[in-house]
């Protein structure tokens, strides 16, 4: 008898740890905060983004016009 109850408190305790914390309702304020938050994130992230994509663009419109020069200096350097 002992070991039906044992058995039937341990199956109890594991359901109620296999639930996880978070499965709580959240409130609407806590909803709104959470969203904020991400939209925040991504609006950084986005930002970044754009950041680096400059970067690599200035990058290569800089190498574009140095191998333009290049090519310039070696027809003009040939006509002569």
């Amino acid at each position: 008898m002992r070991r039906i109850a044992l058995f039937v408190v341990l199956v109890v305790l594991s359901a109620t740890a296999s639930r996880p914390a978070g499965a709580q309702r959240i409130t609407p304020e806590q909803n709104a905060r959470q969203s904020q938050k991400a939209i925040k994130k991504q609006q950084k992230m986005l930002k970044k983004a754009n950041k680096k994509q400059a970067k690599a663009m200035k990058k290569a419109a800089k190498a574009q016009r140095k191998a333009t020069q290049r090519a310039n200096r070696r027809n003009n350097s040939n006509r002569r």
